[in-house]
């Protein structure tokens, strides 16, 4: 694949339509209050192994071809896209080599383990998980598959804007979170591909405003190591995902820590729905924004992992 564009997201669709959930998109009325717009989710906590990232890891596990696809995949990641190319993998009877930072949450790593992916750990760095990922494919001459900065993967997560599109057709505004960038580069493409005036807002931590700053600099600028409870947007943005960012998403919007908490409570509470950290910062970059200027927004519910061991743990001793 060269490039990613409408054409792509909706190939990608087709290819990944037997596999993938179609998932449901559910509205609030109290959050619909609280915001003064109205809502609809897009339910990715209802995806296969727990969020969208299966999306773009069927879709590039299909679309290799047979003689690569023997050798199998390897990728790193912190757990939603590790859980979700070993699941698609496990589909198609092919080895998944998953590198995963010492700090990853233990309930994504069971689910890696649980969908047959073999585990190997590193150093909770960028630096770390790459090179460790490149001895694998030296090794085993199995095919890197990024978590977010491929082509394939952009066009499977942007399968996830164009079912919303096609169920909620008359949106003024869609919120993505962004971490690397996959879920919203394919986001926007489907969104201004179907819709040029349709808004496409990212929306991170303040802890980790990479995309923001990136954006603001005109240039890629790496995020570090930052320190947030949004797990699964720690990681910098790509080449590739970084140029569709800075080019075609409308703003990106920031959230705070305790912001993303109460969101994420919120959702807990008011739609009776488990989601995980990453999925709250769009509701609270939207309830944070003095002027959202918006009627009707889509937002992207991007995961439901959530390690809730110790909350039962703390009933039971009780």
């Amino acid at each position: 694949m060269r490039i990613v564009d409408l054409h792509a997201i909706r190939k990608a669709g087709e290819r990944i339509r037997p596999f993938a959930h179609r998932t449901p998109v559910l509205t609030c009325a109290a959050l619909n209050q609280m915001a003064g717009a109205d809502l609809f989710f897009k339910c990715e906590n209802f995806q296969k192994a727990g969020a969208f990232k299966f999306r773009g890891a069927c879709n590039t596990v299909l679309s290799l071809p047979d003689g690569k696809a023997g050798r199998g995949v390897v990728t790193h990641s912190s757990g939603n896209h590790a859980a979700a190319l070993s699941l698609a993998a496990r589909l198609r009877s092919i080895p998944a080599h998953i590198v995963m930072p010492s700090n990853a949450p233990s309930v994504k790593i069971a689910a890696v383990k649980a969908y047959g992916g073999s585990v190997t750990f590193c150093e909770p760095t960028l630096e770390s998980r790459e090179t460790t990922a490149l001895q694998i494919v030296e090794k085993t001459g199995a095919e890197l598959v990024h978590p977010y900065n491929d082509l394939r993967i952009i066009a499977g997560q942007g399968t996830a804007v164009l079912e919303l599109l096609e169920d909620v057709p008359d949106l003024d505004m869609v919120l993505v979170p962004v971490g690397g960038g996959g879920l919203l580069s394919g986001s926007v493409l489907a969104a201004k591909g179907l819709n040029p005036k349709l808004r496409v807002i990212g929306c991170e931590p303040k802890n980790a405003d990479d995309a923001w700053r990136s954006k603001a600099a005109g240039r890629l600028i790496p995020a570090g190591n930052p320190k947030t409870i949004a797990d699964g947007l720690r990681t910098s943005l790509g080449s590739l995902t970084f140029p569709i960012i800075r080019d075609h998403v409308d703003a990106v919007w920031l959230a705070e820590e305790e912001a993303i908490v109460q969101s994420m409570r919120l959702i807990f509470e008011r739609m009776k729905i488990v989601v995980e950290p990453s999925s709250a910062v769009p509701l609270a970059a939207l309830l944070a924004a003095e002027n959202p200027e918006t009627r009707r927004c889509g937002i992207l519910l991007s995961g439901g992992n959530v390690d809730l061991s110790s909350w039962f743990n703390a009933l039971i001793s009780v």
